[in-house]
């Protein structure tokens, strides 16, 4: 049998930006989605695939079978080589999900599917898609939802932006581009229309 091309649709954007909000609103569509930063979470809780591997490279990271994910951010931020040894654990990891995730929903017949994937552009994955959507929102708005979750520091919120692409230069790359910062209607309205089209 036949499958349908699917559209695949990379979903990006920097912490903080609304990214979660526009995924939801492809999960309400039944537009599958798959989530980086879940699949990241699975691999480093008890019985994940990459706690063995992280607690060799990292020693003291690991907490009852899974990863302490406090202790992981103070081992690696501010330390390249520390990240891009985590990054070679982690990613292949992720990426086999992703391409299970797409057989998936492929198999499934569905016409369109999203990645959500936080660092789309870093790690090469905006070569995977068929469209890039791209959360956007001001910097002022965007620090204060990450110090609003109360999980970071300034300071590691600064190094965890650090690495990340700038805004703007996510923008010059995207298909759509989705700004939170305005109002929830106005960017509801942008992903309302960015769904009609999929589905047509």
């Amino acid at each position: 049998m036949l499958l349908r091309p699917m559209r695949i649709v990379g979903l990006t954007g920097g912490m903080g930006m609304g990214k979660t909000t526009a995924a939801d609103a492809f999960r309400r569509a039944r537009i599958p989605v798959f989530d980086a930063d879940a699949a990241v979470h699975a691999l480093q809780a008890k019985g994940g695939a990459a706690v063995r591997p992280i607690g060799a490279a990292f020693p003291g990271t690991v907490q009852d079978g899974a990863i302490d994910r406090a202790a992981l951010r103070r081992a690696v931020l501010g330390q390249p080589d520390a990240l891009r040894r985590l990054e070679g654990i982690v990613h292949p990891l992720v990426r086999r999900r992703q391409a299970a995730f797409l057989a998936q929903a492929r198999r499934a017949g569905a016409r369109a599917a999203v990645l959500d994937v936080p660092l789309l552009f870093e790690t090469g994955g905006d070569a995977l898609v068929d469209q890039i959507v791209v959360v956007s929102a001001p910097p002022a708005i965007q620090r204060a939802r990450l110090r609003a979750r109360g999980r970071m520091t300034d300071a590691q919120i600064d190094a965890v932006l650090a690495r990340q692409m700038p805004d703007a230069e996510k923008r010059r790359r995207a298909d759509v581009v989705v700004r939170t910062g305005l109002s929830r209607h106005h960017a509801q309205r942008a992903l309302k229309r960015l769904i009609r089209e999929l589905r047509a």
